[in-house]
């Protein structure tokens, strides 16, 4: 094959490539302690006023359950712990979660405008390290820190992660979003 005929191949075939490059589309993923800390890095306080809320509600359902106070300190902390209950059942049952300490927020953006939103709630365990509920589809979260993940690539209140759709998608960059 000639050098020629090589190039163009080739060139050929990094087109498509180039051209998903310079896609306009892009996700953020913040993990906040507050809206006002939200609002400060991402400049757009009704999505994080929307994202608080809608992990707000999620905490209660989706926080490991404990038996007991101190099984709740033991994973959480004593300032992270509080008494809710089930009264679905006829009668009233007693557990104890950790409280919503924070929440992460997606914003899957295309262009300059949000496209879609998605929040978890945020909680941490006894050392202070971050957690949020895994991603299941077995319905409510149970009993034990087992059904939590470590969130590992994020600190709180800093600028979120960025993550680029099309050629290169895989890699992050830093944002301040908006």
């Amino acid at each position: 094959m000639k050098r020629s005929k090589a190039i163009a191949l080739v060139m050929m075939s990094a087109t498509p490539l180039l051209l998903t490059s310079c896609s306009r589309e892009s996700t953020s993923e913040g993990l906040y302690t507050s809206v006002d800390a939200c609002a400060a890095q991402t400049n757009d306080r009704a999505s994080c006023e929307r994202a608080f809320a809608d992990a707000g509600r999620q905490a209660e359902s989706n926080a490991p359950r404990y038996a007991t106070r101190e099984e709740c300190v033991a994973a959480h902390g004593e300032a992270n712990c509080k008494e809710s209950g089930d009264s679905s059942s006829g009668h009233h049952q007693s557990y104890f979660i950790p409280m919503m300490t924070g929440f992460m927020m997606a914003r899957m953006m295309s262009g300059n405008q949000v496209a879609g939103l998605n929040s978890t709630p945020a909680f941490q365990d006894r050392n202070g390290n971050w957690q949020r509920p895994a991603q299941t589809g077995a319905g409510p979260y149970r009993a034990g820190t087992n059904r939590m993940v470590p969130i590992t690539n994020m600190r709180a209140n800093a600028a979120p992660t960025v993550t680029r759709g099309g050629f290169g998608s895989g890699g992050s960059s830093r944002s301040r979003g908006g």
